[in-house]
């Protein structure tokens, strides 16, 4: 039985998520499958890019963070799950050895209008290194079971905020594969598709978002998913693997002669992320991604880029979207 229930969460209350020591392999192993990126991958190659040295996938750190904050308040709380990610930053590389450390402060709480037996908390949450540098800042809100509403009907509320979509692929352009002056805003591409077995749900959430919703068929069908679900985290680092895959495709196929295609930097980090409906055993998700903006910054050499990114599950509906940015490099003069 869960010990916390939305009414034990207060603005102002600060916890703490305990510590968390990174490994070089556990950094490599998951960029390997989500995010080869030479900077995730390779300590050579690494020391010659923007982050000076090998360093973890943000969205590593971002389920790295997720663990944390199940181990050390989550897995006692009688959780709903998450509707999206209202910001994160990712301030600083999180290095092989960097021993994280957590808290999380609650910002605000109200009870639902439409489903009086749950409530939304919002919460802050900032990990740091072992030195007291800030590596990540997110602001999220958990949906939270109030006290006394367990057995309640919790099957998910008609549209669950769903967003309908024409279900039209997008064209299989390179994925901004130009140097930032030749960036077109409105530019979109598709990014392939994923079909998410029950074997991949329940290995990702296991490591990452153990929650009982996304690794026990049983207890999955009591919740407000109805059925197994993916984790959202797995959601997000799917699109990012298949991003980095299209690049890559697009990259190899270049051909004889032709330019090599600019390597973009990392990324500080993403705004409006919505999980918009879950994605179940068996769905298959296409990704796609859209320049929505671009700008020049006081950095030599490097723009910043803005995307809209989205996945549509095999019905033509939105499950995933997100506001993402770059570093992208000014061609060399």
């Amino acid at each position: 039985m869960p010990e916390r229930y939305y009414e034990d969460f207060a603005p102002g209350q600060v916890l703490a998520l305990g510590e968390r020591t990174i490994t070089k392999d556990e950094i490599i192993a998951y960029a390997s499958v989500y995010d080869a990126q030479p900077f995730h991958i390779d300590e050579e190659a690494a020391k010659k890019l923007m982050l000076g040295g090998l360093a973890a996938s943000g969205w590593h750190t971002a389920c790295i963070v997720m663990r944390m904050n199940y181990d050390s308040w989550l897995n006692e709380t009688a959780s709903l799950g998450a509707p999206g990610i209202d910001e994160l930053r990712w301030v600083k590389p999180v290095r092989p050895g960097d021993r994280l450390r957590g808290r999380l402060e609650i910002l605000d709480s109200r009870t639902s209008k439409s489903r009086p037996e749950m409530g939304l908390v919002g919460m802050s949450c900032t990990v740091e290194n072992q030195s007291g540098e800030i590596v990540l800042t997110q602001k999220h809100t958990q949906i939270i079971r109030r006290r006394g509403a367990a057995d309640a009907s919790l099957a998910p509320p008609p549209g669950n905020g769903s967003t309908a979509h024409s279900g039209e692929a997008a064209p299989q352009t390179p994925p901004f594969s130009v140097w930032f002056e030749d960036l077109k805003v409105g530019t979109k591409t598709g990014l392939g598709s994923e079909t998410f077995t029950r074997e991949s749900i329940v290995d990702f959430a296991r490591e990452y978002d153990p929650q009982p919703f996304h690794v026990d068929e049983e207890a999955a069908k009591h919740s407000l998913f109805g059925r197994l679900a993916a984790s959202g985290w797995h959601t997000a680092s799917m699109w990012m693997k298949q991003f980095v895959d299209t690049r890559a495709k697009f990259a190899k196929e270049g051909g004889p002669g032709a330019e090599p295609a600019p390597r973009p930097g990392p990324s500080p980090g993403f705004t409006k992320l919505r999980w918009h409906r879950p994605v179940y055993a068996g769905d298959t998700i296409a990704f796609a991604s859209e320049l929505a903006d671009k700008r020049l910054t006081s950095r030599p050499g490097w723009g910043l880029i803005f995307s809209h990114n989205t996945g549509t599950n095999q019905d033509g509906v939105l499950v995933y979207e997100f506001t993402g940015s770059a570093f992208w490099p000014l061609r060399p003069k």
